[in-house]
């Protein structure tokens, strides 16, 4: 059978390293018809004359200033020279297993109502703890949670699942979806983009599904720039508070409220913990 041509949305801001060990994964990889997309939210690292030097065939589109997650990639996604039946957006600080690309696109491939496919994906530390094995929501108590996060690896995480939301982290998607479904909506500066784009989708009755056959491997929390803060704590809050409002249920509001600020304050209050414990 033909593969299909896909292309592979790498967004970097000021990550050179890690860019580079994802691209070079992502070349290891046996799906011959591939073309990697290096988008630059104006790095000034270096990051795109050492991916020009080491990997000339990656195509480079260089940002002057850092969009955000949301705006890089759709600017990305709409600046490729060559378009493809499917887009994987990954984040730069993963790796790749060799044959993570054909689950994801056969998925789509064998079921029309598949929109997303997302991989299994482990801690890039500890590579046999998991980070997402399916994403599940509850507006009611305002919760957004990876399932499986921090766990071992285990059988109970290999089944096909029908999720609630792919993260951005890694996931591919048909190009003409990603356009019929609007895009990252770029309302949301920082987190949730990924969740709001699944949940337009399941309204429309598409489907999101995980494939534990497919693996990456993800430096956690480098591709915000580490160490947890207030500034992201505001912003994270900010829209998560903007997709209850948007796609949460009415009648629920006054209950999904409350757990939102009881969430957030837990939240902030082990930030403010950590931060106390670095100092240290």
């Amino acid at each position: 059978m033909e593969e299909r041509s896909v292309n592979i949305i790498v967004l970097n801001w000021n990550q050179k390293d890690l860019s580079l060990k994802c691209i070079s994964s992502i070349e290891k990889t046996t799906y011959k018809n591939k073309h990697i997309v290096f988008v630059d939210n104006g790095s000034n690292d270096g990051s795109c004359e050492s991916v020009q030097r080491l990997h000339p065939d990656v195509e480079i589109i260089e940002l002057e200033n850092n969009l955000g997650y949301a705006r890089g990639n759709n600017f990305g996604f709409n600046s490729i020279s060559n378009k493809s039946k499917y887009t994987i957006f990954l984040n730069n600080d993963t790796y790749v297993d060799p044959c993570f690309i054909e689950p994801l696109i056969d998925e789509l491939e064998s079921n029309s109502l598949s929109i997303q496919s997302v991989p299994k994906i482990f801690y890039a530390k500890e590579n046999d703890r998991v980070w997402y094995a399916g994403g599940s929501i509850s507006f009611i108590l305002s919760q957004i949670r990876h399932i499986g996060i921090r766990s071992k690896n285990s059988e109970k995480y290999n089944k096909r699942l029908e999720v609630d939301y792919a993260t951005g982290c890694c996931f591919c998607i048909r190009s003409d979806d990603f356009v019929k479904f609007g895009m990252f909506d770029e309302n949301y500066k920082m987190y949730c983009e990924d969740v709001d784009l699944s949940l337009k989708i399941r309204k429309n009755g598409g489907q999101i599904v995980y494939i534990p056959n497919s693996k990456v491997w993800h430096h956690v929390s480098m591709s915000l720039g580490g160490v947890s803060s207030f500034s992201k704590w505001r912003k994270k809050q900010l829209s998560i508070l903007k997709l209850i409002l948007e796609h949460g249920n009415i009648l629920f509001f006054p209950i999904s409220i409350v757990f939102y600020v009881i969430n957030a304050l837990l939240s902030f209050l082990f930030i403010g913990i950590l931060k106390i414990t670095k100092k240290k």
